[in-house]
């Protein structure tokens, strides 16, 4: 939306909340009268084009409790009479042309309610005062003066912000070391510091942050900090506290010395960046005991020796950089240090390893020169040339009796247009191949008739989306409905889930398991062809239904669900040959049919466990709420994980609730659940429309089922043949109850 506000706007005087971010409205804000509006709560104008100065009467909202003007084109001073907001808690001017930091402060000072101050991208060029008196701030938690381009040093008083969570002045000029005083700030667990001018020693004070030093301890940031996004982009918009990681952010400064032996004492830290300063000395070994860390970049630094070993067993790290450093001998093999690219290591001449074009292992292996490395490169690549060539020839043999077996079936081929075949390892573009499940009239379907039915896959047509695609609906002429999955080339490991699905469907095949009729490779896409469910999944019937009867799913039926579920499920793990892990049990991904029958679906992410496995290592994937708290400590998936994804289903089926609260302060579901189980009060856990209904004993009996499946210890886990029994059991009990009743 453009133009400017309409000063009508003002009549609307019950107003609690507006937000028009993100548009492109113009123009000053002083023709709207925020004097009438006085339940005004929540102001938000973020990312549109207004100008001017920050209207008066905006100050006169004191019920404000959260005001965002950030990205858009505001200058002056702030005003004395933004003092007058003593319920303002939230505060975002980010990205104006503000000035006058001084001002500022001492006007925020006075709100003693503020705990969210972001300002950055004002003050520009100005020099943050060292101390400033205020009565306030004693609540604040972040404070963001980033890209300011500040001079002066580390404020002293920023020390006295005892609740300080987190702490933004990258990108200003600040000069002089870290204070002291840093650990004293007992909250602080989010410090970015970079593109600055800091100079010294990483100081020892800074290794014994306290919310760094320990993985038990947890943020004790305010939901209401964060009621409104924080930052603009998508990429940054964190809504609720647990999504921000732990980060220690010193690059881009003038830091020298070596690091710190004991930033191994930092565990928690998740982001630890000290790159382009002048570090110097070993990569202490100590560093291998961060094992939370997902980022580790000490690139650009003048760094000595060897990358320690043991740096492999940092499984979750995605992003290490050592470039541009003195290091030498071999890299590191094992653990994630095969997808890193060999950009990671460049500008360290004296290291070796295969990734860099030269081995180890030599005396003077480690010192193959950039001719040297060349030469190597020059003779692989020669090598591949010359087989790419002796392939093409073999290839070209093959073709020519391929063609001759062709010509034999054209004739076919044309009278019915598809392929009738069972292979599934086929990969031959613009074939719609079925599998053995794809039996009857199914077996005549053409790829031209889904795109007839589908409108050429229009969107009116999508009736989900998943991880890795859409799906759609279609249906043909003679009245079957089909579900249509199409993986894009554009989504990140589609080949993989592509080959994955089809393998583990197309040698499964259980009245509980959604059936896959066929598939089809078409360019860049992938199509799956599964029946239609006509009632959806599970998820959309307890969480996102409508407030009426027909959308309400009774115990019997949850009962039925569970119980359909649990034997798919058991088949993959005990039945079809060889087993399956799925990986991503959920309720999501259980659809009903028409009669509410439950079908285990999408085996995008299974994989396959030979006889003579137990286990599939692999990287850790899932749905954040669903995943065993032991795929946390490594890459193992095993039946007994479904088996606790499955438990939270049925706490799903049993309380009504999400695995994982949305923007609430609630505790997730599967903690909260064993927590009221531990103290006797079971009852109120299951799910108030439910309760009373007379099915208490049943419901009861199926939440005994569930937390023996969420067990932290795996081994503690019943199998899936066990939970089958059990579900069954309580289904035997109350037809039992029926017949003595009759």
């Amino acid at each position: 939306m453009s133009w400017e506000l309409p000063s009508t706007l003002s009549n609307c005087t019950d107003l609690i909340m507006i937000d028009l971010k993100s548009n492109s409205f113009s123009g000053e804000l002083a023709n709207v009268n925020f004097s009438n509006l006085l339940n005004l709560k929540i102001l938000d104008l973020m990312r549109n084009n207004f100008s001017g100065t920050i209207p008066e009467s905006i100050y006169s909202c004191r019920n404000l409790t959260a005001l965002r003007l950030s990205s858009n084109h505001f200058h002056g001073q702030l005003s004395e009479g933004l003092g007058n907001l003593k319920s303002l808690s939230f505060l975002s001017f980010t990205n104006n042309t503000l000035s006058n930091i001084s001002n500022a402060l001492e006007i925020l000072g006075s709100l003693k309610n503020l705990n969210t101050v972001l300002l950055g991208f004002n003050f520009i060029n100005e020099i943050i005062p060292d101390d400033v008196r205020f009565d306030g701030f004693e609540n604040i938690q972040v404070l963001d003066f980033d890209n300011c381009l500040l001079s002066g040093k580390i404020p002293l008083w920023i020390s006295k912000l005892a609740n300080l969570e987190m702490l933004l002045l990258n990108g200003n000029r600040l000069s002089g070391p870290i204070p002291t005083w840093i650990n004293t700030l007992n909250y602080l667990f989010y410090i970015d510091i970079s593109n600055n001018s800091l100079t010294g020693e990483i100081p020892t004070g800074l290794m014994n942050m306290p919310m760094l030093t320990s993985e038990r301890t947890t943020a004790h940031l305010d939901p209401a900090v964060f009621e409104l996004p924080v930052y603009a982009t998508p990429a940054l918009q964190y809504r609720i506290p647990i999504a921000f990681p732990k980060v220690l952010n010193l690059s881009n400064n003038k830091f020298t010395g070596e690091i710190p032996q004991d930033i191994g004492q930092l565990k928690a830290l998740i982001s630890l960046d000290i790159s382009f300063n002048s570090l110097s000395g070993p990569i202490p070994q100590s560093i291998c005991n961060l094992t939370n860390l997902e980022v580790l970049d000490l690139s650009n630094n003048s760094l000595t020796g060897e990358i320690p070993a043991a740096l492999e067993n940092l499984n979750f790290l995605s992003l290490f950089n050592v470039s541009n450093n003195n290091l030498e001998g071999p890299i590191p093999t094992g653990g994630q240090f095969s997808t890193f690219q060999s950009s990671s290591f460049d500008g360290n001449p004296n290291l070796c390893g295969f990734m860099l074009g030269c081995q180890c292992g030599s005396t003077d292996a480690h010192l193959v020169s950039t001719t040297g490395r060349k030469k190597v490169i020059f003779a692989i690549a020669f090598g591949v040339f010359f087989a790419v060539i002796v392939i093409l020839l073999l290839l070209g043999r093959l073709l020519v009796s391929i063609r001759a077996k062709t010509l034999k079936t054209k004739s076919t081929r044309e009278d019915n247009g598809d392929l009738e075949t069972t292979s599934f390892k086929s990969s031959s573009e613009h074939e719609l191949i079925m599998t053995p499940q794809g039996k009857g009239d199914k077996t005549k379907v053409k790829f031209s008739d889904i795109v007839r039915a589908t409108n050429n896959f229009n969107k009116d047509y999508i009736i989900g989306c998943g991880g890795y695609g859409l799906v759609y609906k279609a249906e043909l002429a003679d009245g079957c409905q089909l579900a249509i999955k199409k993986l894009n080339g554009d989504m990140c490991l589609m080949e993989r889930e592509f080959t994955a699905e089809v393998e583990a469907l197309s040698m499964a095949q259980h009245d509980n398991l959604v059936p896959l009729w066929g598939y089809c490779i078409q360019g860049d896409s992938r199509f799956l062809i599964y029946s239609f469910m006509e009632n959806g999944s599970l998820d959309d019937w307890l969480h996102n239904r409508e407030d009426d009867a027909s959308t309400f799913l009774d115990w019997p039926t949850r009962l039925r669900i569970a119980q359909g579920a649990s034997s798919g499920l058991s088949y993959i793990h005990n039945v079809c040959k060889p087993h399956i892990v799925h990986r991503d049990i959920k309720s999501s991904n259980i659809l009903l049919d028409k009669e509410l029958k439950a079908y285990v679906a999408d085996f995008g992410l299974s994989r396959l466990i030979l006889h003579n496995k137990t286990h599939v290592t692999t990287e850790l994937v899932g749905t954040l709420g669903y995943i065993p708290p032991e795929y946390a400590q490594g890459w193992v998936a095993t039946l007994r994980g479904d088996i606790y994804s499955f438990g939270v289903v049925l706490l799903e089926l049993l309380t009504g609730l999400r695995p994982v609260p949305v923007l609430s302060t609630a505790k997730e579901l599967v903690p909260w659940v064993l927590e009221m189980t531990s103290e006797g009060r079971q009852i109120e856990v299951l799910d108030p429309a439910l309760r009373g209904t007379g099915h208490d004993e049943q419901m009861l009996k199926v939440l005994d089922v569930a937390c023996r499946c969420v067990n932290h210890n795996p081994s503690m886990r019943p199998p899936i043949m066990q939970v089958v029994s059990s579900l069954e059991s309580v289904d035997a009990g109350l037809q039992t109850q029926k017949s003595v009743n009759a």
